[in-house]
């Protein structure tokens, strides 16, 4: 028999119910199959949306296919996670504004910023900071949870970013970034400090990306047939080697501009990973990385020990103003932690 959490706490703290397949289960589809036995608030598009969004793990395996057909035996967990709060509101948190007009904002996002609320998040964010820098004008642009928002940093990546006042601005902008630059001026352009060497200075990876099947909080490079297999493409440019000596000496680390031709979750983390030069700094991608600082200089050893994010930082963002059709383009100068890590590889022997 299941033992169903109280109607009033599905949507409180993630507390997975289980279930496994009977005999005469056999073949339902997932969707269906979970739905049948939620609670009679917990609709079927609901449970659809929760399997889509990783929410739901089948013998183990994070599923993210509805119409997957089930088998006698099969086991089954579903963990509901905590609502976002429907209206975030307005804090009073200081913004590193890099311009501003009546139609949109460019701002410097420090490393440690969430973008908008979510849950675990849900006050000291971006948008929190856009309600009250921009007051009433921006509130339930382009949505009400995510007023102003057309792309997003991970919370640990610093650097440019764009963010809409009107619903013209937002539908412009949104547009040019669903597009990724293919008829418009939109260009990202990020620095990554990576371990190793590449294997040429310069290069993509084309890689499709997915759901990691081991934890859904991760992205993988995944199967093309992979049923959430998206298309995914970075561009990278090496712009130094630490040590950058021609006596033979090893590289230790490479400095890279990273170019998104597509714009995933987490993209250029996996991707450099994937190709064996996980981001300095990245306890997700490249954790198995960590004992190379052991053969560095105790300062720069220490540095990256101290060092709590990822290497990665949104260097230059070019976009076309949604009113005026003009070509904007924007630098974020690099934040001092990136930037006296650097200098201690650049120093050091």
């Amino acid at each position: 028999m299941i033992a169903f959490p109280n109607p009033e706490d599905m949507e409180g703290e993630e507390q997975p119910v289980r279930f496994v397949v009977d005999a005469e289960d056999a073949g339902a589809r997932l969707d269906a199959y979970v739905a049948s036995r939620m609670p009679a608030h917990v609709s079927r598009s609901r449970v659809k949306a929760l399997i889509q969004d990783g929410h739901v793990t089948l013998n183990g395996k994070v599923s993210a296919t509805p119409n997957q057909r089930l088998k006698s035996g099969d086991a089954i967990a579903l963990a509901v996670p905590e609502p976002e709060d429907a209206t975030p509101l307005p804090e009073a948190i200081p913004l590193d504004v890099l311009y501003e007009d009546a139609d949109l904002i460019v701002v410097d996002k420090p490393a440690g910023m969430v973008v908008h609320p979510a849950p675990g998040n849900a006050t000291g964010t971006l948008v929190n900071a856009l309600l009250a820098h921009c007051g009433d004008s921006l509130a339930g642009i382009g949505g009400v949870r995510r007023p102003g928002i057309v792309h997003r940093l991970d919370k640990d990546t610093s650097g440019v970013m764009v963010a809409a006042k009107t619903e013209r601005a937002h539908a412009g902008l949104a547009e040019q970034f669903a597009d990724h630059g293919r008829t418009t001026p939109l260009e990202r352009s990020y620095l990554a400090l990576v371990w190793g060497t590449l294997p040429r200075r310069t290069g993509s990876v084309d890689a499709p990306l997915g759901r990691s099947p081991h934890d859904r909080l991760k992205r993988a490079v995944v199967s093309q047939r992979a049923p959430d297999a998206r298309h995914a493409v970075t561009h990278y440019r090496v712009l130094r080697t630490f040590p950058d000596r021609n006596d033979g000496s090893p590289v230790i680390a490479s400095l890279v501009e990273c170019r998104l031709e597509t714009g995933r979750t987490h993209q250029i983390r996996v991707h450099m990973a994937h190709i064996g030069h996980p981001l300095i700094g990245d306890r997700d991608y490249g954790a198995h990385f960590a004992t190379k600082a052991n053969v560095l200089p105790e300062d720069l050893r220490e540095e990256i020990a101290a060092f709590a994010r990822q290497a990665l930082h949104a260097a230059t963002l070019s976009f076309a103003h949604p009113a005026s059709g003009e070509t904007m383009r924007f630098e974020a100068p690099l934040p001092e932690d990136f930037s006296r890590l650097l200098h201690l590889f650049e120093t050091s022997h």
